[in-house]
């Protein structure tokens, strides 16, 4: 089991939420962004650093990332292909990613940005709230609770 962060855009206090989840059950984190990233005080986190490109960090977690892991992603085309490997995808607002969500998700971030490109709405997302830390927090702790018992380390 590992956790993926595609953190070129993840905000720092998620990432500092699933470092000390990843310290306290000592599961494995690889940073993945476009840009050197800071050094990590733990083994536990790795970073990688991947060309500069379009799309290319969500290429590399995708590759990488097992049925048994978990990726930390807003991007909602890298969740569906994460859900469709059979991987679990957590966003940093503490949505989980389902089989049963991704697909009406991403038909929805389609259609807003036709909107936006047709000038009929503006901007994105609401900022980044301690309601949205908390719930992640907590979607965080639940998911990788039951992921250990669903699949024992080995």
């Amino acid at each position: 089991m590992k956790i993926w962060i595609d953190a070129d855009a993840c905000p720092r206090v998620i990432k500092e939420i699933v470092f000390r989840a990843s310290e306290r059950l000592e599961i494995p984190v690889c940073l993945v962004a476009n840009q050197p990233l800071a050094k990590h005080h733990t083994a536990l986190v790795t970073s990688v650093v991947v060309a500069d490109g379009f799309d290319m960090a969500d290429d590399y977690i995708a590759e990488h990332a097992t049925p048994q892991d978990l990726v930390i992603t807003a991007d909602i085309p890298l969740a569906a292909r994460i859900v469709e490997k059979g991987a679990l995808g957590l966003d940093p607002r503490g949505e989980l990613y389902t089989e049963e969500n991704v697909g009406e998700r991403l038909s929805m971030r389609d259609l807003m940005q036709e909107l936006r490109g047709a000038g009929m709405i503006q901007g994105g997302p609401g900022p980044f709230s301690t309601t949205d830390r908390q719930r992640f927090a907590s979607s965080l702790d639940r998911e990788l609770t039951r992921m250990r018992k669903e699949r024992p380390r080995q």
